[in-house]
């Protein structure tokens, strides 16, 4: 497991490999409340074995959005899913899951976040605006699965277009075969 003691610790980014660190650990904390920590990144303490950032029990990525019925994001931290309200991504009476107990809740059920129109949580930023990941937000993810579907629907439309010429070629074929057979 990651010793988050260490002083070097290292973040790869999964969307575009890239290494932010050393840092210390209050600063991937930092990181993880500011939604700069994607449920897909690795931490390492070595830069030989990573570790996804969830699996990390002490960065406090404990909870599932929901976003549709077959869609979940995360796990991340409470204070990315302020991030998250904040932005307009999600909304009140979006549905929370604790990884931790399986138990589900809403946003506006947590009294640690902040609806909009309510003073704002502060998130701490980082001390070299050049040196840290950027945040990471659900309509990225969104954006993906979106083009996800795009391209297994183009993919169908073609074998359904395969499949309906070869049924046209059958079909000729069998016309043929019934003109040509005796009565």
């Amino acid at each position: 497991m990651v010793d988050t003691t260490s002083p070097t610790l290292y973040l790869l980014k999964a969307e575009n490999s890239e290494v932010f660190g050393p840092v210390p650990f209050s600063q991937l904390t930092a990181w993880a409340t500011a939604a700069q920590i994607s449920p897909l990144d690795k931490i390492s303490s070595d830069q030989q074995t990573w570790f996804k950032a969830p699996m990390v029990p002490e960065l406090g990525m404990d909870w599932l959005i929901e976003l549709t019925s077959e869609q979940l994001y995360g796990p991340t931290t409470l204070g990315a899913i302020q991030e998250f309200v904040n932005l307009g991504e999600i909304h009140a009476d979006t549905n929370l899951i604790n990884a931790k107990d399986g138990l589900s809740t809403i946003v506006s059920d947590l009294p640690e976040l902040t609806m909009p129109g309510s003073a704002p949580v502060e998130v701490a930023e980082p001390e070299e605006p050049r040196s840290h990941p950027l945040r990471t937000g659900i309509r990225a993810s969104l954006q993906q699965r979106i083009r996800e579907l795009e391209h297994t629907l183009i993919e169908e439309r073609r074998a359904l277009d395969t499949l309906e010429d070869r049924y046209e070629k059958l079909e000729a074929m069998y016309a043929d075969l019934s003109k040509q057979r005796p009565t």
